[in-house]
């Protein structure tokens, strides 16, 4: 099963423009889903009036999902390309749903961002460039969709590639890494194989761009951190609490704690892939289940790290910001909702400590009286409830958190140091 390196991936961009289509492709072309699933589901989707999400229907197998014709969970699906084995994360695009494309995007080594060559840069574009620059997604391709609705145009592609490009150094990512493709998830033109329509492009296709990309190196070294996403209960094992390592390994017979919970024991088996495994390590999602541990004491937002290094707790933080988008000011005394891994806390602004230059990271103000979209600062943070954080530069998988409220992502930031 590891025979070959692990990545895993998220699939972000604005709703409508091809996500779930795209995934489906992925897995179809892999061989991960058999054409005769493809085939029923397109025999469904033509029954509902949804003809041509029959490749959508592959990730979206909730019934719910399928009536309401959107992404919901983030659903965990598995494919594999010549050199690497991929977990999607498929990330959903509604805007209620960017708490999930936070927890969802934090933990991808990398992402496809999806633009539709028919509509461009959206304002969830925007949203999900802007948090997978924060939550240190490495490598972006980005493949610009639905080139067979604008009858497969050299300039439309180059236009929304601009308009791309433009958004990527706005955020500062660096956008030669940035590998553009254009591309129909629906027709299957550019995802495994170079297509016909568009001899213009030179580029890899999307297979080949996901075999170019970077081997995540394995952050083995920092103590082990799980963040819980779910706790279930399963009959003749117990309580298994189900997450993402981090950072760290996990093995049978690890004493281990679950921190704000302050829950903990030895752990007696680990379930991965529903397979049981002896250890678990980065990347690894896992359930596992921990002697004496019960379903009433941990929840989803713990975290689980070994008895004797356990993950810290912070009373407040200091943390560095980048307001995205308010509608006013933020000022001391504000309380917007953080989402940190699979957290959700209330966190109150204590101070607004040095406002920075964007640009260049230098201190521009000392102690300013407020803050604006499109300014960065470092401010002091006080959890309303225990909140189990790290700071970013000791282990940054812990380290990155986003600023909601209002329905929408209002910040994006890293912890510099914690106050336990």
């Amino acid at each position: 099963m590891a025979d070959k390196p692990h990545q895993n991936l998220a699939i972000i961009g604005h709703v409508d423009h091809g996500k779930s289509t795209l995934v489906g492709r992925l897995l179809f072309e892999t061989g991960s889903v058999p054409e005769h699933i493809i085939e029923q589901h397109r025999e469904e989707a033509a029954s509902k009036g949804k003809s041509g999400f029959e490749f959508a229907y592959v990730m979206d197998n909730l019934a719910e999902e399928r009536e309401r014709g959107v992404t919901i969970d983030i659903a965990h699906q598995r494919f594999d390309t010549d050199k690497y084995y991929f977990t999607i994360v498929d990330t959903p695009g509604h805007r209620d749903f960017v708490k999930n494309m936070i927890t969802g995007a934090s933990q991808a080594d990398h992402a496809i961002l999806v633009v539709a060559a028919d509509d461009g840069v959206a304002p969830q574009t925007r949203e999900h460039v802007f948090l997978a620059r924060t939550l240190g997604i490495e490598t972006l391709i980005i493949a610009v969709n639905k080139m067979d609705v604008v009858d497969y145009s050299e300039d439309t592609y180059k236009q929304v590639k601009e308009e791309v490009q433009q958004l990527l150094g706005q955020v500062r990512f660096d956008s030669d890494d940035a590998r553009f493709i254009p591309i129909s998830a629906f027709e299957g033109d550019n995802i495994s194989e170079h297509s016909d329509n568009m001899s213009w492009f030179d580029g890899p296709t999307v297979l080949e761009a996901l075999n170019n990309l970077p081997e995540p190196s394995p952050p083995t070294d920092a103590p082990l951190r799980i963040p819980i996403q779910d706790v279930y209960t399963i009959s003749g094992i117990g309580t298994v609490p189900v997450g993402r390592v981090e950072t760290g390994v996990v093995k049978k017979g690890d004493n281990v704690v679950f921190m704000p919970s302050d829950a903990g024991g030895e752990v007696k088996t680990i379930e991965m892939h529903h397979e049981e495994v002896g250890e678990a390590g980065p990347g690894d999602n896992i359930g596992f289940n921990v002697r004496g541990v019960g379903k009433d004491d941990i929840r989803r937002g713990d975290v689980c790290g070994p008895a004797d290094d356990p993950p810290s707790v912070a009373k407040t933080f200091k943390a560095q910001i980048v307001v995205m988008q308010h509608p006013s000011v933020i000022t001391a005394g504000y309380t917007p909702v953080i989402h940190a891994h699979t957290s959700q806390v209330a966190c109150t602004f204590e101070s607004i400590d040095q406002k920075l230059d964007p640009s260049s990271g230098e201190v521009a103000e000392e102690n300013p009286d407020f803050i604006k979209a499109g300014d960065a600062a470092v401010v002091t943070l006080r959890p309303q409830k225990p909140l189990s954080i790290e700071p970013s530069s000791e282990i940054a998988e812990l380290g990155s958190f986003a600023i909601r409220d209002m329905g929408q992502t209002i910040a994006a930031g890293k912890v510099l140091e914690v106050y336990e």
